[in-house]
């Protein structure tokens, strides 16, 4: 089934789609690259932790440090041979001063690497590829990190008028996450309405999305069982207390709990009363991080470096803030016309998204980080062999 919608977008994009299971696992070669074409060659993501989970205790610049860190040692990059790195970040309120810095700095990225924050909500792991990518194809650098952190379990609550002082009466506290990550600056509503919203228009049930949701779920689970997620995973050490030993976070742990159908089907909208999204369709918050490594094919020759993917286009669409969902469907066609889009470069996951054209809720395979989620999108394409060619 899945991978029928995969044929199916193929031909959408373009008629001369050839069957992907005819493809070898053989790692591109840098002979046929230009100097300048950029390169990925590391990748690593933490597991994803549940909300006030096993990862609370570490901030997102800490959790930064451990992908980058594992995603360096996986190319077999030396940190002090890092330019540039570039972390995607949304709720940085608390964090501290330039968190990417700080997630380079604890990697061992030496002190002269150029260090960059982004917040493009959650396209800033995506953003921070793109950039990356810009940077090595203009000159600019020739070693990147690029990824996305965040750790929802510490983003503070806020005390908007503390400041200048409440005075009299009673006064308000806001939640940062839903304040600084959750919610529709424009129009002043939850994302999730954006999700019923577009629910609503192609007229998506509850039942076909709970459907999407029980699959992603079965398949995340399968896989993280059969070891799939492995090649991609940084463990993570938390620090015993009071001379208890360490202990290391290795499998995401939306995942551990595995699939409860009836629970899901049981659960009431969030957003809406008579809405379709529930907290069982769509994905939990989590903390997490993960990091690429890209390099020039100039850089990766003079090093000996594998390649496990070039990087061909991309591109950026935005439209109405209520309609975010759907702007992936306006960005496809834009690399594809400037002729660098090949289906293998969409997981198959995002393929049925595509072909909807946009499910309304991202699948909950393991977590909805702001940051990280689409750069931890990008690290099981790279570990399997038939897609990285």
């Amino acid at each position: 089934m899945a991978f029928r919608k995969v044929e199916r977008l193929g031909k959408l994009l373009s008629p001369n789609f050839s069957n992907v299971r005819n493809l070898t696992s053989k790692a591109p070669s840098t002979s046929s690259f230009s100097p300048q074409d950029v390169c990925i060659v590391g990748f690593a993501r933490t597991p994803m932790g549940a909300f006030n989970g096993s990862l609370a205790s570490l901030s997102a610049s800490e959790l930064g440090a451990v992908a980058i860190k594992a995603a360096l040692n996986r190319a077999a990059i030396s940190p002090d041979m890092v330019d540039e790195v570039l972390m995607g970040n949304v709720l940085s309120a608390g964090v501290g001063q330039a968190p990417a810095r700080q997630a380079a700095l604890g990697a061992g990225v030496p002190t002269s690497a150029c260090c960059t924050t982004v917040n493009k909500v959650c396209a800033s792991g995506m953003k921070t590829i793109t950039m990356a990518a810009q940077s090595i194809a203009t000159g600019t650098s020739s070693v990147v990190v690029a990824g996305g952190m965040e750790s929802m379990s510490n983003v503070p609550y806020y005390l908007p008028k503390a400041r200048s002082g409440y005075r009299l009466g009673h006064g308000e506290v806001t939640d940062g996450i839903i304040k600084d990550g959750l919610w529709d600056a424009y129009n002043d509503f939850h994302m999730g309405n954006c999700g019923e919203i577009c629910a609503k228009h192609f007229n998506l049930t509850r039942e076909q999305q709970d459907e999407e949701a029980l699959e992603s779920l079965r398949r995340a689970v399968d896989a993280s069982s059969s070891g799939m997620f492995d090649g991609e995973m940084a463990p993570v050490e938390i620090k015993g207390r009071r001379g208890k030993p360490s202990t290391y976070v290795t499998e995401d742990e939306a995942l551990q709990q595995g699939v409860d159908e009836g629970k899901m089907r049981a659960l009431r909208p969030v957003f809406q009363k008579d809405g379709t999204i529930t907290a069982g369709n769509a994905s939990p918050i989590s903390d997490g991080a993960a990091a690429v490594v890209l390099v020039s094919a100039a850089k990766a020759e003079e090093l000996g470096l594998k390649v496990l993917a070039r990087v061909r286009g991309y591109a950026d669409a935005e439209q109405a803030p209520e309609w975010f969902s759907t702007a992936p469907s306006l960005a496809i066609p834009k690399v594809r016309l400037r002729g660098s889009l090949r289906l293998l470069a969409i997981p198959k996951r995002t393929a049925a998204l595509c072909l909807k054209p946009v499910h309304p809720c991202p699948p909950i395979c393991a977590s909805h980080i702001s940051t990280t989620k689409p750069t931890r999108k990008t690290t099981p394409l790279l570990a399997e062999p038939h897609w990285a060619t």
